[in-house]
């Protein structure tokens, strides 16, 4: 089993930034690969960035491209997400999902283990 635990979100203005973090334990963190994803109101859950296992691989969203990024620290079993140039339509619950497959995976059901989420306000 794998437990996922996001931190960092809140409440920031358009332009800000912010840095979520996705801590692991359960597993040997290095094996997993680590996929966010974020859900609005009334919203699907849909696919923000990923990283494969040893941190050299990243996939993202064509609308966080040049403001998100997404890291890895698999000596402290923790992945980032670094979230630039604010704009309200960022606004969600942000959720870190894992699993073992070798490169991350835009597909929000084929992800086993996944956080509680965080929240991410952004006003205008």
């Amino acid at each position: 089993q794998v437990q996922l635990v996001e931190s960092g979100g809140g409440l920031v203005q358009t332009g800000n930034s912010l840095r979520l973090s996705c801590a692991a334990s359960g597993r040997t963190f290095s094996s997993l690969t680590v996929g966010w994803f974020r859900q609005a109101p009334g919203k699907e859950r849909d696919f923000v960035a990923g990283i494969s296992r040893s941190g050299d691989d990243t996939l993202y969203v064509d609308s966080v491209k040049g403001r998100f990024t997404i890291s890895r620290d698999n000596a402290k079993n923790t992945v980032y997400l670094q979230m630039n140039s604010l704009k309200p339509e960022d606004t969600a619950v942000y959720y870190c999902a894992a699993d073992d497959f070798g490169l991350p995976r835009r597909i929000s059901a084929v992800y086993d283990y996944w956080g509680q989420g965080t929240q991410v306000t952004i006003s205008s």
